[in-house]
């Protein structure tokens, strides 16, 4: 049997869930040095704002397929000099921002990094994505001084990432894949959320520097610590953002990222992101007896390790869809038509 919860608890857990429930994104707009190319221009976009949480799915390439693209599909190749900024664009739903909407452009509680790949294709416009050779260009995750994540920084910019395109890549027709995964309920897989838009891009200038590349699906594995990992208890000391790393002309791994408030305005800042394994709580941290410590995962549906407490804690069924995280009372939501269950040792 459950136990109850006391009653102004499960208004708030409610309010949370009904706050949560579509709290997801859509990459809608690219600016090229600054340049708006136009609501939905250029970008293959769903209908639906939902995730991807199966990282063997076709759809963890572009999307488009459990959420079908928004119809007709852009046809315009948007044209990025080598070397150029380029600025992407999120909102809650696809007519783009709204100021009404707390969870515009995405929910605060879906942190989690973001990502940026390019790939060569003989045709930006073409249906087929499958077998296409991915580069990463650009990553931002935790950073651990203050705590803060990628998607924080992202809400704090209304919706906006700026990187740039390598200069020396050579010149051609390439996919922009642009991705936020939120880890909000990533104790488990499946259960990390994937958020990602596909831009057709022209890239002119250049020059013949060819990239390490990588594919999808394969780039990910749900096992990676970067994809399966609790963000909120134990704390984390170090993310490992997952996939390759980033290419950079220079030769570097570890670029500098740049965070605007505005297309024309931007701020470049160098943010720690590290590539050390990440400290998760995916299993639960065990005392010399064997039973889960305080805050430890202690159950659930799939759920196959100790369901023992450490004194004087005892294993609590929150509910189907809602985690109390650490000792703060957080609420989030854990895939909710998935309906996994969770329990803690409280």
């Amino acid at each position: 049997m459950k136990p109850k919860m006391h009653a102004s608890l499960s208004s708030t857990v409610f309010s949370v869930l009904v706050a949560s429930a579509s709290a997801h994104t859509i990459f809608q707009e690219l600016y090229v040095n600054g340049a708006d190319q136009g609501h939905l221009t250029g970008i293959r976009v769903p209908d639906y704002d939902g995730p991807i949480t199966d990282v063997t799915s076709n759809d963890i390439i572009c999307n488009g397929g459990i959420n079908p693209y928004h119809q007709p599909i852009s046809q315009a190749i948007i044209t990025v000099p080598a070397g150029a900024s380029v600025t992407t664009e999120w909102h809650h739903a696809l007519t783009g921002a709204d100021p009404s909407d707390p969870a515009d452009p995405i929910d605060s509680s879906h942190k989690g990094p973001i990502i940026s790949y390019l790939a060569a294709i003989p045709n930006a416009t073409q249906t087929t994505v499958t077998g296409l050779k991915w580069f990463k260009i650009y990553e931002d995750g935790l950073n651990v001084a203050d705590g803060t994540w990628a998607v924080d920084r992202l809400i704090a910019s209304k919706g906006k990432v700026t990187f740039s395109i390598p200069s020396c890549i050579p010149p051609g027709q390439y996919l922009l894949r642009h991705e936020i995964i939120a880890l909000h309920g990533a104790s488990t897989y499946p259960g990390a959320q994937f958020y990602m838009e596909c831009a057709q891009l022209q890239i002119t200038g250049g020059g013949s520097t060819t990239p390490s590349t990588v594919s999808f699906p394969g780039a990910y594995a749900g096992s990676d610590p970067g994809i399966t990992v609790n963000i909120y208890y134990p704390p984390l000391t170090s993310y490992t953002i997952p996939g390759p790393p980033v290419f950079t002309c220079g030769g570097s791994s570890s670029p500098s990222t740049s965070h605007s408030s505005s297309p024309s305005t931007s701020i470049t800042t160098s943010v720690k992101t590290t590539t050390t394994s990440a400290t998760t709580a995916s299993s639960p941290t065990s005392t010399s007896t064997g039973t889960v410590a305080q805050y430890g995962q202690c159950g659930g549906i799939g759920w196959t390790g100790s369901t023992a407490c450490a004194a004087p804690s005892t294993c609590t069924v929150i509910n189907d869809y809602v985690c109390i995280s650490s000792s703060l009372i957080r609420y989030e939501l854990n895939n909710i038509w998935d309906s996994q269950q969770y329990s803690q040792c409280l």
